[in-house]
């Protein structure tokens, strides 16, 4: 399969500067910037750090981040589905999971997600793949946010839908595990059919679901 990236950039104003939204950002960028210390929801900040240049470093991997000056302060990952992982399980070189999404406590509200996520998909960069997220509650940052679940989930519903992400069903035992949690994908023009129905052979294990 054939891994477009096309670097894109964006600019914000803010405050008496910009903020930079750029991406895919090669590893080598990364690792000259500094993660704010407020991005410590999957790691420690340093620790996620190597973990994004880790990821740049892939042939599939894509890191689309903001920066203030130096400092990364926002990212969205795009790598293939964990071997661990069912996703992994049709052995799919056309099937991509948006990973993490983190946003530093001080700059939420700027709508630096959607423009994370639109700069990745810009280009038609990923119309040879299908992007999927998996949506779990218990990631959700309900205390600084101040939502409860509900509200969380159509607001994480809203801004994958701002790139074509559509609900999509699962008999996969985490999401339905409580019904907040989602499978949302984004199936890319250019996808065979054959990745499709492998697709819908990974999403359900019991053949009567579907």
């Amino acid at each position: 399969m054939e891994h477009r990236k096309i670097m894109q950039a964006q600019r914000l104003p803010y405050q008496n500067r910009e903020l930079v939204i750029e991406g895919p950002i090669p590893a080598d960028v990364l690792s000259r910037l500094t993660l704010h210390p407020d991005l410590d929801a999957f790691r420690r900040p340093k620790e996620q750090h190597k973990a994004l240049i880790e990821i740049a470093e892939l042939a599939e991997g894509r890191i689309i981040a903001v920066r203030d000056e130096e400092t990364i302060v926002g990212y969205v990952t795009f790598h293939y589905p964990d071997e661990l992982e069912r996703w992994s399980e049709g052995g799919m070189e056309d099937l991509i999971e948006l990973g993490a999404i983190e946003v530093a406590n001080s700059y939420r509200s700027l709508g630096l997600g959607r423009r994370m996520i639109e700069t990745a998909f810009a280009e038609e960069q990923l119309e040879t793949a299908i992007v999927y997220t998996t949506e779990y509650y218990w990631h959700w940052d309900l205390e600084n946010t101040g939502l409860n679940v509900w509200d969380y989930r159509v607001m994480m519903e809203k801004l994958m839908k701002s790139v074509g992400m559509v609900w999509f069903a699962t008999d996969d035992p985490e999401i339905c595990s409580h019904p907040a949690n989602c499978l949302m994908v984004r199936i890319g023009r250019e996808v065979p059919l054959s990745s499709v129905e492998q697709f819908d052979r990974v999403r359900f294990r019991q053949r009567f679901m579907y």
